[in-house]
């Protein structure tokens, strides 16, 4: 039977990995939003150069 330090210590590092999950899930969704406004800005920039060469 673990300690009660033991325990405690497992519950620390349970928090500590679901923080650390939790925050690589925030930045890979924030890394899609980013590239979906990359991709919308640039093809914003191409319909404006179309439009200014036509």
């Amino acid at each position: 039977m673990p300690s009660h330090v033991e325990q405690i210590l497992a519950a620390r590092i349970a928090a500590a990995r679901a923080r650390i999950e939790a925050n690589k899930q925030r930045r890979a969704e924030l890394a899609a939003a980013r590239q979906r406004g990359l991709t919308a800005r640039n093809a914003a920039k191409l319909n404006r150069q179309r439009k200014g060469k036509q």
